[in-house]
């Protein structure tokens, strides 16, 4: 059998996965003849533990059932719609290399990682493939492609890592444009960096993992990991105002930015000026969180810091969700939150330990099963630092958790948790390809409006999904911690409606998150908005609110070519 040859895509694995590497698996008719397949390391590749298969079923009514995505030659793609004029004066400007229309590399540019984007690629449906992929090599280049597609009615989409979960990448225009991705891989080194001054300057293309090991070098780090931290870059961190699982300790994205170039139709905004500055408002948050809407982001400056010495994660169990609650409320008052805070409700803690394995699993079941610890809730915490300084903040903190009630489960459970804390998104495909709606969900709110916000989005979600025989199962962590509050985590499983399935989650979609405003929770805490939220940012920030980003488009991007239709409500 001949070598199975290698595709770079970032969007069509086994179940349109976030997974960056596949193989295409010949057929008589060659590699368009296949399926897409996960070529993962095998350390992360994951499969759904027997017990946990049979618990799922009995929990939902749900009946596995495989449900396998197209293979590659049924994709449908449309013919590139780039007139040949404007693709000609691309080419001029950027070189032939770097001007793409081929089919496959549309279809690795096509749309995000949302539930909703899987759905369709599963089907085979590509309507959201650009006409082209353009890759620009500096801020300059992308300032005049800019220019030229504002003038040729062009629509643009920066493309980082492709691992938006709220729509981000649809490209969708009310007048039909032709859509361009723009592509910033060719950006993506470390230009330059500051040591005594903590600051490193970055291009947008610049994945987590290769920065952290260009700043190992120098004994620095970012810290900032999201679930995505393996595929994401750092461009759509600012984007979309991204929060990583030490951000507890180490603050969200947007913290972490200094200063960022923006690119846009109109010119080049150069935003931030470190360390500090009170000349009139602060245009850089204007950048942060605009989603490729305003232009395109070609250059950060980032807030590094030393490698931590050591590092301290563990597991400890609450009675209840209640307790859990006011026991991280205590720390959070007294400036006690460790770095990493990740409280799960019991159902999540359940789903936990039936899928767990290795020292780690034993130790959390010892720990919650053992000590009849009730309707256990599971906390996995962590500290990181100078030894001294970490050996204190634990210490102290220890001490808040057991006046709370909470039971210490030990490190194998922390270190048992970081060792999968990036596998989740694998198990997903797995549980799509046999007939499960997978989806999650966040938000964030105050101390006093958690416990709200939280019963408020698991009713809206187990009314708007429960059918005759069928229950979803939703799943809570809280994390992100905050002196005022934390964020709400929610994954949603439930037996696929195979004849409406997109349906099937738009309207669990609106009614949760009608719920979690009504309740007082935040739209999004750090997916973004893209467009998934629209319909309720004027809920968030107000229609004057609106019209203020609206006013700030129209001045830097007049033909509205910048990633439209998401972010800014109809």
């Amino acid at each position: 059998m001949a070598e199975q040859p290698e595709l770079t895509i970032q969007g069509w694995g086994p179940a349109g996965s976030r997974v960056a590497t596949v193989a295409a698996r010949e057929g008589a008719d060659g590699p368009d003849d296949g399926v897409l397949e996960l070529t993962a390391d095998p350390d992360v590749t994951q499969t759904l533990p027997k017990a946990a298969r049979r618990h799922l079923s009995r929990e939902l009514g749900w009946t596995p059932r495989s449900t396998p995505p197209v293979p590659v030659r049924d994709i449908e793609l449309a013919p590139s719609r780039l007139p040949a004029a404007a693709r000609t004066a691309l080419v001029e400007l950027l070189g032939e290399e770097n001007v793409a229309d081929d089919r496959t590399t549309r279809l690795t540019h096509a749309g995000g990682k949302s539930y909703l984007d899987l759905l369709r690629r599963r089907v085979g449906d590509a309507s959201d493939a650009p006409d082209a992929v353009l890759t620009p090599g500096s801020t300059e280049q992308t300032a005049a492609l800019l220019q030229m597609c504002s003038d040729l009615g062009i629509v643009v989409v920066p493309f980082g890592g492709g691992t938006s979960v709220v729509g981000g990448l649809a490209g969708s225009d009310a007048d039909d444009r032709p859509v361009v991705a723009v592509d910033l891989g060719r950006m993506s080194t470390m230009q330059a960096l500051d040591v005594p001054s903590s600051l490193v300057t970055v291009g947008p293309g610049m994945r987590g993992p290769a920065l952290e090991k260009a700043l190992a070098t120098e004994g620095l780090t970012l810290g900032h990991r999201p679930q995505s931290w393996e595929f994401a870059t750092l461009g759509g961190y600012a984007a979309t105002r991204s929060a990583g699982q030490s951000s507890t300790g180490v603050g969200r994205f947007d913290d972490l930015v200094a200063g960022l170039t923006l690119a846009t139709p109109a010119g080049v905004l150069e935003l931030g000026k470190p360390p500090a500055s009170a000349a009139g408002p602060d245009l850089l948050g204007l950048a942060l969180g605009s989603e490729g809407t305003l232009g395109v982001i070609t250059e950060l400056r980032l807030r590094v810091r030393p490698m931590p010495r050591t590092t301290a994660y563990e597991g400890w169990s609450f009675r209840s969700w209640a307790a859990g609650l006011a026991g991280l409320q205590r720390l959070a008052r007294h400036d006690l939150l460790p770095d990493v805070v990740r409280l799960s409700d019991p159902d999540e803690t359940r789903v936990t330990l039936l899928q767990a394995t290795g020292t780690g699993s034993r130790a959390l079941r010892a720990g919650l099963r053992s000590r009849r610890h009730g309707q256990g809730c599971l906390l996995v915490v962590g500290w990181e630092g100078l030894p001294t300084i970490v050996r204190a903040r634990q210490r102290a903190a220890t001490s808040v958790l057991k006046d709370g009630g909470a039971i210490r489960l030990g490190r194998r459970v922390g270190a048992a948790w970081q060792r999968q804390r990036f596998a989740a998104p694998y198990l997903r495909d797995r549980l799509l390809d046999a007939g499960l709606l997978v989806e999650t969900l966040e938000t964030a709110a105050t101390w006093t409006a958690l416990p709200r916000v939280y019963d408020a989005v698991r009713r809206a979600l187990h009314d708007s999904l429960a059918r005759p025989g069928r229950r979803p199962l939703v799943m809570t962590h809280l994390s992100h911690g905050y002196p005022t509050g934390a964020s709400l985590y929610v994954t949603v499983l439930a037996d696929r409606d195979d004849d409406l399935p997109i349906q099937q989650w738009l309207t669990a979609k609106r009614a949760a998150t009608d719920a979690l405003l009504a309740a007082g929770g935040t739209l999004t805490h750090h997916h973004a908005v893209g467009v998934d939220h629209r319909p309720w940012l004027s809920q968030e920030v107000g229609p004057l609110g609106v019209d203020v980003l609206r006013a700030v488009k129209a001045q830097l991007d007049p033909q509205g070519i910048c990633n439209p239709g998401v972010l800014l409500p109809d």
